[in-house]
């Protein structure tokens, strides 16, 4: 389920200007090969990590222990659209035929090599003959078919289905190299393979994913103490470059300011995404702390529910009211957003106007295309009849959504919309109340996932949205070429902005704090929502 600038706190800076630059230089679409020309991607932000990592002392304990605040539910990336579960698990535990790097570029993984046919339906990727499950049982070709069919065809998050649905027929063509048809072109299918999507886990783990890996990563599971943390260790058969640390944490917080405290106590070497932007100065001593300022996919948004859903899906329980677009432009010019980013999230971040980020090739600045206007608001509410709204709020239990929850009931007051805020335990009670569910009115969270603007093409999607016009610009841009996949794409993100389809509030800054002498941290979260262990070392 998540661009910003630096600051000067044993800060790396980015530039904004050079996002452009490496926006036109990755939109290329042709047949790659490792090592050779990349596929597109969405616009990665500039910069990568931290210094180059050094080997701890030999004889030291190699121990790694990073703070997180959103626990995953199952010990199966592929179970749910959660992030929470690709942050500690995807890379570390758990590979794929391709990978993001920290600069969003697609690498070899587990493939070493991949064509493309020109109609851009048949891929074809060749196994690196060295990998290996964590048994030693081989990752060949006959596990990544049966990975692939498991989620055209399994039980898996809806979201991850989705993006197999392009995919027409796999075949194993020997033990290392696997053909995979596409029914119709796809600017997105290759990226949505280099997260979890695209994960091959051992077939003989499938019926236990829940809670046990099975993976082919420098990291296997050691034990997972569920509300509290799970501990990674040491793979030593990894069959790749192995991971510095004999024992990787995830340790999680549901108190931001527990968090720091553990930090500043030295319990913890890194904070994974700071909750309490206002106490960055707690870690401004360079001799001790080094803070990261970057970048995430993350959207903060207050999902509206619109009330529509395809048979067979719950329509959920959204006040009909919210079906008037009136009533949607109405909330959203009800609220003072930079006030609230002030407010909520210590002025740190970017305003967005929709369902993109400034680092996405299709962004357009629209936070101004509904501006704050209480005055405006009450006489939209008054032109649809509604003026005595009462509403639910409904959101996660995550600092940024509880905060913004109290501001906005306090600004939607104000022009005379009653809010009832009900928050709901994150993960589990929000996945199944809101998002599964859809028993809300609004509700408030930031969505990290690489191109999720594709989310409003379906009906289906929590916020129960159906508009056939951005179904249609979203069809052509996932099958035309890229040209048309940037074009087709702003053309959806204008569509729902216009159509107050939710509440963008702010892009969500990636804030990392690491203890000094921890290197290798990427300063900006990619569309793969890794929390990659990978690349990190310690002093």
């Amino acid at each position: 389920m998540a661009k910003s600038e630096a600051r000067t706190v044993g800060v790396r800076t980015r530039g904004r200007a050079f996002a452009a630059l490496v926006a036109a230089a990755a939109l290329v679409l042709t047949a790659c090969t490792a090592g050779g020309q990349q596929l597109p991607a969405p616009a990665p932000a500039p910069s990568g990590s931290t210094a180059a990592p050094t080997e701890a002392p030999a004889g030291e304990a190699r121990t790694l222990v990073i703070g997180a605040t959103a626990e995953p539910q199952t010990l199966d990336p592929t179970a749910t659209d959660a992030a929470a579960g690709p942050q500690a698990l995807l890379y570390n535990v758990f590979e794929t035929l391709i990978r993001l790097d920290s600069a969003g570029e697609l690498k070899p993984l587990l493939a070493q090599a991949w064509d493309v046919t020109p109609d851009r339906l048949t891929y074809t990727f060749r196994l690196n003959p060295s990998a290996k499950f964590s048994d030693g049982s081989p990752v060949d070709a006959d596990a990544v078919v049966a990975n692939i069919e498991r989620i055209r065809t399994g039980t898996v998050a809806p979201k991850l289905k989705r993006a197999m649905e392009v995919v027409a027929s796999t075949e194993a063509v020997d033990a290392q190299t696997v053909n995979v048809v596409l029914s119709r072109p796809s600017v997105t299918w290759l990226f949505d393979m280099a997260g979890a999507a695209g994960i091959v886990m051992n077939p003989t783990g499938f019926a236990d994913a829940g809670s046990q890996t099975a993976g082919s990563g420098p990291l296997t599971l050691d034990r997972w103490t569920p509300g509290d943390s799970i501990a990674l260790k040491r793979n030593d058969a990894y069959w790749g470059t192995p991971t510095r640390f004999d024992e990787v944490t995830f340790r999680y917080f549901k108190d931001p300011n527990a968090m720091n405290a553990s930090m500043l106590s030295g319990q913890l070497d890194i904070i994974s995404n700071l909750q309490a932007p206002e106490t960055i100065d707690q870690f401004s001593d360079t001799s001790r702390f080094t803070v990261i300022e970057g970048s995430t996919e993350g959207e903060v948004t207050m999902a509206i529910n619109n009330g529509a859903a395809p048979e067979g899906v719950p329509a959920g329980t959204g006040n009909p009211a919210l079906k008037d677009v009136r009533v949607r432009k109405a909330i959203t010019m009800a609220i003072d957003r930079k006030a609230l980013l002030d407010t909520v999230w210590h002025g740190k971040g970017t305003l967005i106007g929709s369902m993109a980020v400034p680092t996405d090739p299709y962004y357009e600045d629209l936070s101004q295309l509904y501006p704050y206007d209480p005055e405006q608001a009450k006489a939209l509410l008054a032109e649809a009849g509604q003026t005595n709204l009462t509403l639910r709020l409904r959101p996660p239990t995550l600092p940024y959504a509880t905060k913004a929850a109290q501001f906005i009931a306090s600004q939607l007051g104000a022009v005379g919309i009653t809010v009832q805020v009900e928050e709901l335990q994150f993960p589990r009670q929000w996945i199944d109340t809101a998002m599964t569910n859809a028993d809300y009115d609004l509700t408030i969270v930031s969505h990290v996932e690489p191109r999720d603007v594709l989310t409003y093409a379906n009906p289906a999607f929590y916020w129960r949205y159906d508009n056939p016009a951005v179904q249609e610009a979203v069809k052509k841009g996932t099958e035309g070429t890229v040209e048309e996949y940037t074009t087709e794409l702003r053309t959806a993100a204008r569509l729902i902005a216009e159509d107050a389809a939710s509440v963008w509030l702010f892009a969500l800054p990636n804030l990392v704090v690491t203890q000094h002498g921890v290197t290798g941290v990427a300063e900006n979260a990619n569309s793969s929502l890794s929390f990659d262990v990978t690349t990190i070392a310690k002093a």
